[in-house]
């Protein structure tokens, strides 16, 4: 088997823990495309013989697919530290349940979306304090953070199209509040450029994807 290089990243506000394997997790505005990439690069992995999990924040577990359902399906209001709350609940249960269980396996984790989404959703777009945030994720996740992070930047209007009609509760927000979490994105991104890297989701998935597999592939041997 293909052996993964171990990276750890000491950066301002992240704490790592050891494991033997990639955590990566892709993330972006919705509708811009990271699903597809993260689909691509387990087909990468699978080529090369590497043991491999995709999995996604909230959802990942079946605890974590009844809260997502009510985060992103639940009809009435949900105040932002309620809704922050229910997201840690759903990471604390995603983080012992599975996902350190495969990196203490040897496995990559591929994660559609992670502790990032609620720096950029709830600190950055609801006005959340972002060293809270950490701090509670932190908690949440016994500090654990992802090796590699790919941000896909679009424009918040072309995103959404993307999307169509059939919105959840988050993708049904203003305009405004996405243009926010796009900025909280690129924001996070400058403060953790070693870990962060940010791609052009403007572009045909081909070329997309060639982008991803340049950073990706380092990290591997």
């Amino acid at each position: 088997m293909t052996m993964v290089l171990s990276v750890q990243q000491h950066v301002k506000g992240e704490e790592y823990v050891d494991k033997k394997s990639l955590f990566i997790t892709f993330e972006g505005i919705d509708g811009s495309g990271k699903s597809t990439q993260l689909n691509k690069i387990a087909e990468f992995l699978k080529e090369k013989n590497i043991n491999y999990i995709i999995t996604r924040d909230p959802g990942g577990t079946d605890l974590g697919s009844k809260l997502r359902n009510i985060l992103l399906n639940y009809e009435g209001k949900i105040y932002p530290l309620c809704e922050l709350f229910l997201y840690l609940a759903d990471r604390a249960q995603h983080v012992d349940e599975k996902i350190i269980p495969a990196l203490n396996s040897g496995t990559v984790v591929l994660c559609d979306r992670y502790i990032d989404s609620t720096l950029a959703y709830q600190g950055y777009a609801r006005g959340l304090n972002i060293d809270e945030l950490i701090n509670l994720n932190n908690l949440a996740t016994n500090k654990l953070w992802p090796d590699l992070t790919l941000i896909f930047d679009i424009d918040p209007d072309v995103s959404l199209k993307r999307v169509g009609d059939d919105k959840d509760r988050l993708e049904s927000e203003s305009i405004n509040f996405h243009k926010k979490v796009r900025e909280g994105y690129l924001e996070l991104a400058k403060q953790h450029p070693n870990r962060i890297k940010v791609i052009n989701a403007n572009q045909p998935i081909e070329d997309i994807y060639k982008a991803v597999i340049q950073i990706v592939k380092p990290y591997f041997s």
